[in-house]
């Protein structure tokens, strides 16, 4: 015992040599600069060894073995009175030189400008250095939380720990500092509600709120009493009932904030909204910890208070630099509703009664039949000599005509499904509860997975039937086959997973489709946030053409513009991706297992009886197998992440859906392949809570 009391003495004077050495740059600087470099250093030491290298990330933990540093350097300016004079003139300079305003009103809070010039300014900063300007001290704390886990471990600093950090640096010896540092601490909350105001009153706010004049407006009205608070506490009076005033006032904008909300998940999200409401909430929770400490009653509550400010800041000045936070809390309500839209499309291709689901065979069966044209077209495309762009541009025309056409005519192309059920399945797994939660979304699952089966068999067979007869109606017609011999075996050669890239390029596939999925949702948000159908139905041609007409075409955009966005961008990413691909010399391709159903068939009964080719044909079968997976897999795949992140479904729920389908799978397989011989219970339908 004694040798280890002798060990922690000789540590602790160790310690205390090791902190003033870090603190006589921050004592000897000459310059603002280089004091600031110095205090950075200095709290760089003190955070070394904070956490336990077995805890994990955001997870850490305060440990007064590893968190002496700090300990030790408070403890050395407390008992050592000259140093602590010195320190304390150190910082009484760099407060009297430095600029503190922005700190509380400015560091953190995203700037006026707008999502994209500020998502354009973050990337800049990432290429070009961005100038210090050291006298703003907001640059100070940028340069000491740099790192999520430097936001950590302040956050977790003791509470005793930084009252003593606190009581040090509140300069009682200098009055003159500590009001200067009390007016910037004012002119921060004034900033931030001036920022409020602005936003709150801008026009594409002020026109989802709720109609009343602007000196009405709880925007309006949290400014005026804003400047009050301060005016009060600046001349030492008391704050009480402002304080409640104000804490009124701010629950009455949140309450506005919440009705635009609601606004724009109905009728379209814009993400320039969203970001103004994002820096209404931001200023308005930032004053509201900036209140708690002014009407604070004593110095203990003033640090805590104090602290829990310090760490967002930290927090904000963190995430301030981070593009992937930017967009994130911009776009995900743009997220949720693209989501929302592909669920609820999803739901019309779930047969739930056993008439349902001879409705998707013969739809499915439908757009099998149609494929064959469009098949039929790509295969006689392929053989003109054109640039690229121009086959490109064909082969889209192709695609998105046919698509199209399905939707005019309620067909069914297989490939489309997963990315809208994805999404539907994700919805299920959010709204769902009570006891019978798992078994729901189970059932569900076996629905969307027997309709999914259902409408690529019925697609592949029909596809394949029909180009076959489609072969030898041309011969018989024409006397010569669809295909030549060498064309035949060419396409063999391109669909086999052992002699090309299709592997990978049905993986692309699948994304594409997903991407288009996107695409229609986003367009959907569009049409919607703009009011393009009512703009239709009110626009001046209508005088020529007809109200009535105007209006059904108004109509037709809300019911199928979403719809005819997926079709249209579907086809022409299909049919320009081999292009794009050739011209960047880079193996880019699509593979499309109902459309290369269809093109095997054709040359395979182009070949008349040397349709086996020495096996190849084999290798054409397992090309599209493996389209068929991965076309399905990956865009369901990629549809019900999507789904999951902007639902904010939890990665363990996730994975534990996944588990309890395997389960289900495995003990009833029959019951995702067909579905009952009578009709299930209905489910709760999607968009209730399912209570």
């Amino acid at each position: 015992d004694r040798h280890l009391g002798q060990q922690g003495v000789a540590d602790g004077d160790a310690l205390a040599a090791e902190a003033r050495r870090h603190l006589e740059p921050i004592l000897e600087a000459a310059t603002l600069p280089e004091r600031l470099d110095a205090v950075v250093a200095m709290v760089r030491w003190t955070r070394d060894g904070w956490d336990d290298p077995a805890s994990p990330p955001g997870r850490r933990f305060w440990s007064r073995r590893r968190g002496g540093r700090l300990d030790a350097a408070l403890a050395l300016l407390e008992t050592d009175h000259e140093l602590r004079r010195r320190y304390q003139d150190a910082i009484r300079s760099l407060l009297e030189e430095g600029d503190a305003t922005n700190v509380f009103g400015h560091a953190g809070i995203p700037s006026e400008r707008g999502f994209l010039a500020e998502l354009g300014g973050r990337i800049m900063d990432r290429v070009l250095p961005r100038p210090r300007n050291d006298r703003d001290l907001a640059t100070l704390l940028r340069r000491l939380f740099r790192s999520e886990s430097d936001v950590d471990r302040f956050d977790r600093i003791p509470e005793p720990l930084f009252e003593r950090f606190v009581r040090l640096h509140s300069l009682a010896d200098h009055p003159e500092v500590g009001a200067g540092l009390r007016r910037s601490f004012a002119d921060g909350f004034r900033l931030l509600a001036t920022w409020t105001k602005s936003q709150g009153l801008s026009p594409k706010l002020r026109k989802r709120s709720r109609p009343c004049e602007v000196t009405a407006s709880p925007f309006h009205r949290i400014a005026q009493l804003s400047e009050s608070v301060v005016d009060r506490w600046l001349a030492g009076e008391a704050l009480a009932d402002q304080a409640e005033a104000w804490r009124r006032e701010s629950e009455r904008c949140r309450e506005e904030m919440a009705e635009i909300h609601r606004q724009i998940e109905r009728e379209g999200v814009s993400t320039h909204v969203v970001y103004g409401m994002e820096l209404i909430e931001r200023c308005l929770a930032r004053m509201a910890m900036m209140l708690d400490i002014m009407v604070a009653p004593g110095e203990r509550e003033a640090a805590v208070a104090l602290h829990r400010l310090l760490a967002r800041l930290a927090s904000s000045v963190h995430d301030d630099r981070s593009v992937r936070h930017l967009t994130w809390w911009t776009t995900h309500l743009l997220q949720r509703r693209i989501v929302e839209r592909s669920g609820r499309t999803g739901e019309h291709y779930i047969a739930n009664t056993r008439s349902e689901y001879r409705h998707i065979w013969l739809a499915a069966a439908g757009g099998g039949l149609l494929t064959v044209g469009t098949a039929a077209i790509k295969t006689a495309l392929s053989g003109w000599h054109a640039p690229d762009f121009v086959h490109g541009l064909l082969y889209g025309l192709n695609y998105a005509v046919s698509f199209l056409l399905m939707q005019r005519f309620g067909l069914i192309l297989a490939t489309k499904q997963p990315a809208m059920t994805g999404a539907a399945l994700a919805a299920i797994v959010r709204e769902r509860r009570g006891e019978d939660r798992a078994h729901e979304i189970t059932e569900y699952a076996a629905r969307i997975t027997r309709s999914q089966l259902a409408a690529v068999i019925a697609n592949l067979m029909a596809v394949s039937a029909g180009s076959v007869g489609f072969v030898f109606l041309w011969s018989a017609l024409l006397d010569r086959p669809f295909l030549g011999e060498a064309a035949a075996a060419k396409v063999y050669t391109a669909l086999s997973p052992v002699n090309s890239l299709t592997v990978f390029y049905a993986a692309l596939t699948g994304a594409i489709l997903w991407l288009a999925s996107v695409i229609g949702g986003w367009f959907d948000n569009f049409c919607a946030y703009h009011r393009l159908p009512l703009a239709i139905a009110q626009h001046p041609a209508g005088e020529r053409l007809g109200r009535e007409r105007m209006a059904r075409w108004g109509e037709a955009l809300a019911r199928d513009g979403a719809g005819w966005a997926t079709n249209i961008s579907l086809g022409f990413m299909l049919g320009m991706t081999p292009a794009i691909g050739h011209f960047l010399g880079a193996p880019l391709d699509v593979r499309h297992v109902t459309l290369n159903s269809g093109v095997l068939s054709l040359a395979s009964a182009s070949l008349g009886r040397g349709w086996f080719n020495e096996g190849m044909f084999l290798r054409g079968i397992a090309g599209v197998a493996v389209m068929f997976v991965l076309n399905l897999s990956v865009s369901f795949v990629l549809a019900l992440v999507t789904a999951a992140r902007a639902y904010e479904l939890p990665p363990e729920g996730v994975r534990a859906l996944l588990r309890t389908l395997y389960r289900r799978f495995v003990t009833a397989p029959r019951d995702f392949l067909i579905p009952p011989r009578r009709d299930p219970p209905p489910l709760t339908p999607l968009g209730t809570d399912g209570r």
